[in-house]
């Protein structure tokens, strides 16, 4: 076995005991055979050790004392890691058997991809599939308020999302990133920003893998299904520390990635929507004030980020500009996919 050929599984979890023995049966179900799975629990509360310790035996499994967040807890993972391949997997997805081989397959296409996703659908919190198909995520994208949503998510599965395409990012929920692009984009040895802690840090990984010129692919044979707890239209059902956090990380991931010129062209959509953010967290969202208290605090470690992440740039600035639009955005993919296509549905059948 060539050592590129290793893709490393890495998890976390946080009180997962819902979610995390299905998860892991599926990725160790997977036709792929040379994968190694790691994973990391934040002190977990709920009797989620007890499960893991039934995995002892076929997966290296970290223990810590404390939760010291996903980004901080992935990052851990990455580093006890072997591949040349890195699978980032929340505890409450379940992997269709060829989940990891279409993304192997997809991402032999070009040096440049950093990244790959595959479609991601909805289950509920038991592990149950809709009778309709719900798409969760077929990648990300940012749109020119600077938000970042997952594309299709909610729609009805209807066979659409079929085509091999650059997209802008992927979520890690479950997301294949290339070893060579962890090692080239990171920051201070931290491929996820551990100042995000939760929330957002796939983004800011995108965004900046982006700007490295590095490419995201959406393989659409890889699949896999999602519970999906955070939703533009639930925030109020949220933990006040998500909702925290979220506000934190927005402004995080602006002021580290964005340049002069991308801000001057969706100026108008940054403001209005800074705007509201800010009025609703002095109007009613009070908890996530202090998400500003720390932008104050860390503002010259975040500055010294932006720094280092502006000076390693690789693109053009029209280049960034295009991936900014109201609609999804996506790009052609490479002309060898048909072959990658043909493998993948062999495969399925």
């Amino acid at each position: 076995m060539a050592h590129s050929e290793l893709v490393s599984v890495t998890i976390v979890t946080y009180n997962s005991g819902r979610f995390i023995k299905r998860c892991l049966e599926s990725v160790l179900a997977q036709r792929y055979p040379y994968k190694e799975v790691i994973i990391v629990d934040n002190a977990s509360t709920d009797g989620t050790i007890d499960i893991l310790e039934q995995f002892e035996d076929r997966c290296e499994i970290y223990y810590n004392e404390e939760n010291i967040g996903f980004a901080a807890a992935q990052n851990q993972a990455i580093r006890f890691s072997n591949g040349d391949w890195v699978l980032t997997l929340n505890p409450d997805v379940l992997l269709l058997p060829n989940f990891i081989q279409s993304l192997v397959d997809a991402a032999q296409l070009h040096p440049r991809i950093g990244t790959v996703c595959g479609k991601l659908l909805t289950m509920t919190a038991h592990f149950e599939i809709p009778e309709k198909p719900v798409v969760d995520s077929t990648g990300i994208y940012f749109n020119p308020m600077l938000r970042h949503l997952d594309r299709g998510s909610q729609e009805v599965d209807n066979g659409h999302y079929l085509q091999y395409e650059y997209v802008f990012g992927a979520t890690a929920a479950a997301a294949l990133y290339r070893r060579a692009m962890i090692d080239d984009i990171a920051l201070d040895g931290e491929f996820f920003d551990s100042d995000f802690f939760v929330y957002r840090e796939d983004a800011d990984v995108a965004w900046r893998a982006q700007l490295m010129g590095w490419k995201c692919l959406y393989a659409p044979y890889a699949r896999g299904y999602h519970v999906r707890k955070v939703l533009p239209g639930n925030r109020r059902a949220l933990p006040p520390e998500i909702n925290m956090h979220s506000v934190k990380n927005r402004f995080l991931m602006r002021i580290k990635n964005i340049s002069p010129d991308l801000y001057r062209r969706n100026w108008f959509s940054i403001t209005t929507r800074d705007i509201v953010v800010v009025m609703c967290c002095l109007l009613w969202e009070h908890t996530s004030l202090r998400a500003f208290w720390f932008l104050a605090r860390n503002w010259r470690r975040v500055f010294e980020k932006r720094r280092m992440i502006q000076a390693r740039r690789r693109v053009d600035e029209t280049y960034m500009a295009s991936w900014f639009q109201y609609t999804p955005a996506s790009k052609q993919a490479p002309k060898k996919v048909a072959r990658v296509r043909a493998r993948s549905v062999a495969a399925k059948t």
